[in-house]
């Protein structure tokens, strides 16, 4: 995983042990491995076995868990540590199926600012054909105090 060396003191692994479910159960279900993590772009990929519909094609919800991963992890450190993240839109438009192999998904921020974040998030299939276009804005809420 590429990453900034430290975030407010804390590696990139450590801020997302410090989230309340660290990487997530869901991602752990459905296979997201992270690769690149900074507040300005986040990577990472999903396979796409486990994660289709009845018809053997990538799920659209998959897409979307993958896209707004990647979109609150971004926010998550750009807010850290005075601020918390919290998912106030998504969106997603399905171009093409993916039926095998892993799918990328590019998290590029699109504004990162004091109250909120917004992301644009690609995903593509093993060919780097897009298969989801996403975009996701954060609410940036004041950090709860111990």
């Amino acid at each position: 995983m590429t990453t900034p060396q430290t975030l407010a003191g804390l590696s990139v692994e450590e801020l997302i042990d410090f989230m309340p479910d660290g990487n997530g159960r869901l991602n752990d279900k459905m296979g997201v491995q992270l690769v690149e993590v900074a507040a300005e772009r986040v990577v990472a990929t999903m396979p796409v076995e486990g994660n289709t519909q009845p018809f053997g094609l990538l799920h659209g919800g998959a897409s979307v868990v993958l896209a707004e991963t990647l979109g609150s992890i971004g926010s998550a450190i750009h807010a850290y540590p005075a601020k918390i993240a919290v998912g106030v839109d998504i969106n997603a438009t399905h171009h093409r199926a993916a039926t095998s192999g892993t799918v990328t998904g590019v998290a590029t921020a699109i504004h990162l600012g004091r109250s909120s974040t917004s992301y644009d998030i690609v995903i593509t299939d093993e060919l780097g054909r897009r298969v989801c276009t996403s975009r996701i804005t954060c609410a940036l809420l004041d950090a709860p105090t111990a």
